[in-house]
């Protein structure tokens, strides 16, 4: 099966591309991958809401979690995941593409989001992926964490579920006009301003803690 990824993208740090507000870039020569490397909104949302509704009926009916401990746990995985998201964008999805090989993975990441913010179906990972990452992050949370795991995984996928549900309304729709509006202003510094702020999502705890905030200027 031909899994190459379509080339012709520069392998040197070079100015980004300007955002483009329709159509939707071809990644893989393959007719399946690149099939496959779309995806409805729902699903992923879907994947990860039920991840969490299972880890808390699982913990709550076989004694791992109750009462205040388990809202403690949950809060705390909710905490975990926007540190991932933060963390993530920041250092792995916009990795310096000092190589072909590094270009062409960037692009392939999130680079093909900030040329097409507006392509609705490359806003979340496959449900293949999906469910992949929701297995994976499941086995790690219980060897690190035990029986807290039930609790923490819950607060860690619903922040996920949230983040892609929020990162989708943000791309999808146009600003409230009401309070909610900051998603959508923070968002839009990184994307139209300067890609190196603003690289919170669903929270913008992050980049107050560590100075990534747009300046009033920006």
């Amino acid at each position: 099966m031909e899994m190459d990824t379509v080339a012709a993208r520069p392998a040197a740090p070079a100015a980004a591309p300007r955002p483009k507000h329709k159509g939707s870039a071809q990644l893989f020569k393959n007719p399946v991958l690149e099939r496959l490397s779309h995806t409805h909104i729902a699903l992923p949302v879907s994947i990860f809401a039920i991840t969490t509704l299972i880890s808390l009926y699982y913990g709550f009916t076989h004694g791992f979690l109750s009462g205040l401990s388990a809202l403690g746990l949950f809060v705390g995985g909710w905490l975990l995941f926007t540190l991932a998201e933060y963390v993530v964008h920041r250092y792995l999805y916009h990795i310096a593409a000092t190589s072909p090989g590094r270009a062409k993975f960037q692009y392939t990441m999130h680079g093909v989001h900030h040329e097409y913010p507006k392509d609705k179906t490359r806003l979340a990972m496959p449900p293949i992926l999906t469910v992949f990452v929701a297995s994976l992050l499941f086995f790690i949370f219980r060897f690190v964490f035990g029986t807290w795991a039930f609790g923490i995984l819950a607060g860690f996928t619903f922040g996920y579920a949230l983040y892609l549900f929020v990162h989708y309304a943000i791309h999808a729709y146009s600003p409230p006009k009401n309070f909610l509006k900051v998603w959508w202003t923070h968002h839009a510094q990184h994307h139209y301003r300067q890609d190196e702020i603003a690289f919170g999502v669903s929270s913008t705890l992050w980049d107050h803690v560590i100075g990534t905030m747009p300046g009033k200027k920006d």
